[in-house]
This record gives structure tokens, C-alpha cells and sequence, in this order.
């Protein structure tokens, strides 16, 4: 990862999740570019609620697709959502929790500040569960 990659709050840009391996990237971090056309920039601890929102708008993350090495999101994961389907899930009173220290900075320019730190929770601890391992 860079070191000009950022957070929402300016500082660098954490890992939001290994286990399963997230980001457009697949390297663990909510980092986007130009190719990421759909900006999968924002770092959420998923929940059942919003698995079943996301499944019922077509985006069903919680099977496993074991031919594209996808294990399924259960709740409690790291995983980085597009910004605009975040947007979404807010305005439907369902979104996800997010890990602002691993929120990438282009999000802003999608979804507010405020409404990311309405919904915030602390950066997972070192070698917890499936989030990440920094």
C-alpha cells in the first residue's frame, strides 16, 4: 500500500480485512483507483441486516462461491462496500458499522463525514476473529 493512501480522517489508510480477503485489490485495505468503478471504499463490520438488504438488492455476499474462492460473509466481517451501496443501506436504516481508520479518503466524496461517524466503531484488536491482522 502507498503511503499517500488515507483514511476519513486523514490519517494512513488500516487493513479492514484478511479473513476473507478484502478490497478491490484483494490486498486487505479499502484502497480504490480509477479502475474500482464502483468505489468499494468503505470499511464495515457486516450484520445480519445488512447482508439480508444487500442480498435482496442483488448482491448476495453472505453465499459461499467457492469457484470464485469466496467463502461467504458472515457477520462480524471486514469488508470493504462500495461507497454508493453504504449510501444505500444508510437511507434504508440498515447500514453497517464502519471502521473509519479504514475507510479510504475518496469515500467523502460519496457519503459525509458525520453520517460515517454516526456509525463508527473501534479498528478490530491485532489477531481477532476474521477481521484484520494490523
Amino acid at each position: 500500500m502507498s503511503d499517500d493512501e488515507r483514511n476519513v480522517l486523514g490519517g494512513p489508510l488500516r487493513t479492514c480485512g484478511t479473513s476473507p480477503m478484502t478490497g478491490f485489490h484483494r490486498d486487505g485495505c479499502c484502497r480504490t483507483g480509477p479502475h474500482d468503478l464502483g468505489v468499494h471504499s468503505v470499511c464495515a463490520r457486516m450484520t445480519e441486516e445488512f447482508l439480508a438488504f444487500s442480498r435482496a438488492q442483488g448482491n448476495d455476499l453472505s453465499t459461499p462461491r467457492p469457484e470464485h474462492g469466496f467463502l461467504g460473509l458472515r457477520p462480524g466481517d471486514g469488508w470493504c462496500l462500495c461507497a454508493a451501496r453504504w449510501k444505500e443501506a444508510l437511507e434504508a436504516g440498515v447500514a453497517p458499522p464502519v471502521v473509519l481508520e479504514a475507510t479510504h479518503a475518496d469515500t467523502l466524496g460519496i457519503v459525509g463525514l458525520e453520517d460515517l461517524r454516526a456509525h463508527a466503531v473501534p479498528p478490530w484488536p491485532v489477531g481477532q476473529g476474521r477481521g484484520p491482522l494490523n
